[in-house]
């Protein structure tokens, strides 16, 4: 049932990756055979969605890192029993920006830790182990080409994405149930971060590329901006804008898979 993939995109709910399976259903003109239709491979689990489009794999793993590791755990065994090869895993997602234009598509190019560290420090058997966390450069820069060249009508680039524990205080926001730190020394930690390279926040990155690159495969992290946090730490947008902008990723992924299987059929 699985041999075939060639592309995983994973994504935080199960929603959005249901609804991404729909529309990759439509961008590649996948035909399911008469009288079936989409469903959630793993409904019965009530944990993850996934929803198989031809050579395309969709699998939401919730929020925060513990998720998306279990979620990675079963992924990567899946493929391995499945005797899969030249699989590219992309996680889709949103982000806080940090010096970036709201609807912002980032492109991770590296990922640190809330210490700027390249790296992710799991606990194993009670010793520190720490694992490289590297995504591919090449890949990224390949869908930042595909984002300037078909979707320029949104702004887009490449940087440094931390991935933190926490949404509030490890993101420096100013809105949770505690925050033992001023509005000045938040800002000055934001701009100190952006200087060094850090484009945007979120919760997943960092065990995602530490994942992929102890399995060996090649992955990247596409995610759009709902905010710039040197300006405030609440959402303002539409709930009409916030729809169109979390369609920005998946609009990328579609077309960078559309570009992957031609140059798969034509070989």
């Amino acid at each position: 049932m699985f041999g075939d993939v060639k592309f995983v995109c994973v994504g935080g709910t199960t929603k959005r990756m249901a609804d991404f399976a729909q529309y990759m259903t439509c961008e590649l003109n996948y035909k399911l055979p008469p009288g079936t239709a989409l469903y959630d491979i793993s409904g019965s689990s009530y944990r993850f969605s996934m929803y198989k489009v031809g050579p395309v794999l969709c699998v939401s793993h919730g929020m925060g890192t513990p998720s998306i590791s279990i979620m990675l755990h079963e992924l990567i065994k899946l493929l391995h029993y499945s005797a899969c090869r030249d699989v590219t895993i992309l996680r889709l997602g949103t982000c806080g920006g940090i010096g970036v234009k709201e609807g912002s598509l980032i492109i991770t190019s590296s990922v640190v830790d809330g210490l700027m560290r390249p790296y992710q420090e799991a606990i194993v058997l009670g010793r520190k182990v720490k694992r490289e966390a590297i995504l591919d450069v090449n890949l990224a820069r390949e869908l930042l080409k595909i984002a300037k060249s078909h979707l320029c009508e949104y702004p887009s680039c490449l940087g440094t994405t931390m991935c933190t524990d926490d949404f509030y205080e490890g993101q420096a926001r100013l809105d949770g149930a505690f925050c033992n730190y001023t509005e000045k020394e938040k800002l000055e930690y934001l701009q100190n971060i952006n200087r060094m390279g850090v484009v945007n926040m979120e919760m997943e990155s960092l065990v995602f590329a530490a994942m992929c690159t102890n399995a060996g495969i090649s992955a990247a992290v596409i995610c759009v901006a709902l905010l710039d946090r040197l300006k405030g730490d609440q959402i303002i947008a539409s709930k009409e804008e916030l729809q169109e902008w979390q369609s920005r990723p998946q609009q990328l992924a579609a077309l960078f898979i559309k570009n992957r299987v031609e140059n798969l059929h034509k070989n």
